[in-house]
């Protein structure tokens, strides 16, 4: 999924987006880390919801895209 496509059909709530900021802000992920971090959480939201339909981005995504990214930043960089 694109970013353009994500920001526009993301369903990310306001304590998940307080979450994700938080962590840009400390770990100084930059704005592309934001938006990879976005498409990680879209989809394990997504791997989550089954034949649910399309489920929001909650807390729980946002922290395991963001555990996801500080991974690949501590062993690829």
């Amino acid at each position: 999924m694109s970013t353009r496509l994500i920001r526009r059909h993301r369903a990310i709530d306001e304590a998940s987006e307080k979450l994700l900021e938080t962590a840009i802000t400390r770990m100084g992920f930059s704005d592309r880390a934001h938006d990879r971090i976005c498409q990680a959480a879209c989809g394990i939201a997504h791997s989550g919801a089954g034949l649910q339909g399309v489920p929001s981005v909650e807390s729980p995504h946002i922290a395991e895209a963001v555990q996801y990214r500080s991974l690949d930043r501590t062993y690829w960089a």
